[in-house]
């Protein structure tokens, strides 16, 4: 496989993210195959050609359907609308393409199993963008929990808080109704919260929850004065429990102001702690208890090429790297995944797994209980 045929379904901010990946990342990382810009889709057909232009594709199309049947295509990548996902991936697999989808799946557990059951029958690989796991930092964070280097994991804490929905005056969109994107700060925040855990902690076995939306109605745009309901969550608070015998807490809010990206976690060991926060992306926090108590300390840990990736783009510490970056990255791993070089991760299947937590977070803030996910 020489090249790899890129079909885009989606012209906004992620779209453009996947855009820039394709365009750079054979660059970056020297690969074969590379991608090849072949197609290009939004609903606005002269949006999809304007763009098409823009960003390197060879055509355009306003008809999703076209996209995942074309010859030319090998692989869809989807960044559309949340309640769009299943249709587009399921007929893709259908069609034999590999499928790049962001996250969440979908609104339902029904329609995310259905995914990744098309992708199992029709033996098509899958990436789903949870990509703050790609950063050279996390990596290293995870190797060193795998070696010991803070001991038995004991306690994780995490919380990825925003602040893009912070103004009440700020206009109603899609992303408030259930229809169109299910959850509020859980699907678009909290998702990536629970990944980040499993990816670190393991499996989740149990969880309880409480969601609230403060804000619960927004204005119309384009009106005066008209509102429009708010049907989903701006704040999500958990506690969960991990297979591995410990216990965590979780919190998002889309409503959290001077929070740009505070994807923050900390796992505390029987003989230590690491810390991250994704506002200061390039840095691990690593306190380890041991030596002299008066000598004892947090750690800064700075990204540099000794935490791979991180030399494929720069030869020096301390230079940083960023968000798109870190989908280059994701890429670069799909494209060696289809090439049968990695395992790519998380694929449907381990999104699912994500899904499950979050749909068992829904049940138990419904119900006001504990839900087993065993």
């Amino acid at each position: 496989m020489e090249s790899v045929g890129v079909g885009l379904i989606g012209t906004g901010y992620m779209g453009k993210c996947h855009a820039i990946a394709y365009t750079t990342v054979a660059t970056i990382f020297g690969l074969s195959p590379r991608p090849r810009l072949e197609l290009l889709c939004d609903v606005n057909e002269a949006q999809a050609s304007r763009q098409a232009a823009a960003l390197g594709f060879a055509r355009a199309t306003g008809n999703w359907r076209d996209l995942v049947s074309d010859p030319a295509v090998d692989v869809v990548s989807i960044t559309t609308p949340n309640a769009l996902h299943p249709a587009m991936a399921i007929e893709a697999a259908r069609n034999g393409k590999h499928i790049y989808c962001e996250k969440p799946l979908a609104l339902t557990l029904e329609e995310a199993e259905a995914m990744a059951a098309a992708v199992r029958t029709a033996g098509v690989k899958s990436l789903v963008g949870y990509n703050y796991t790609k950063n050279p930092a996390i990596s290293h964070a995870k190797r060193l929990i795998e070696e010991g280097a803070i001991g038995r994991p004991v306690h994780f804490r995490g919380c990825f808080d925003e602040d893009y929905l912070a103004d009440p005056q700020l206009p109603h969109s899609w992303r408030m109704q259930k229809a169109k994107a299910g959850s509020g700060a859980l699907g678009d925040l909290g998702s990536h919260l629970i990944n980040m855990a499993q990816f670190l902690c393991g499996p989740i076995e149990a969880v309880t929850a409480e969601l609230t939306t403060m804000h619960k109605e927004r204005p119309l745009e384009g009106t005066s004065g008209e509102t429009g309901e708010v049907e989903n969550d701006d704040t999500v608070s958990a506690m969960v429990r991990f297979r591995a015998g410990f216990s965590g807490s979780l919190a998002s809010s889309r409503i959290a102001w001077g929070r740009k990206s505070r994807f923050a976690w900390e796992l505390h060991g029987s003989a230590g702690m690491i810390a991250f926060d994704q506002e200061r992306m390039n840095e691990l926090q690593l306190y380890q208890a041991e030596g002299p108590k008066a000598q004892q300390g947090f750690k800064t840990i700075l990204s540099g090429p000794a935490h791979p990736p991180y030399g494929q783009f720069i030869p020096a510490p301390g230079h940083s790297l960023g968000f798109n970056e870190m989908k280059m990255v994701e890429v670069a791993h799909l494209l060696r995944g289809l090439a049968g070089e990695e395992t790519l991760y998380p694929d449907f299947e381990d999104a699912l797994v994500t899904e499950r937590v979050m749909h068992a977070l829904l049940r138990a803030a419904e119900e006001g209980c504990w839900v087993s996910l065993e």
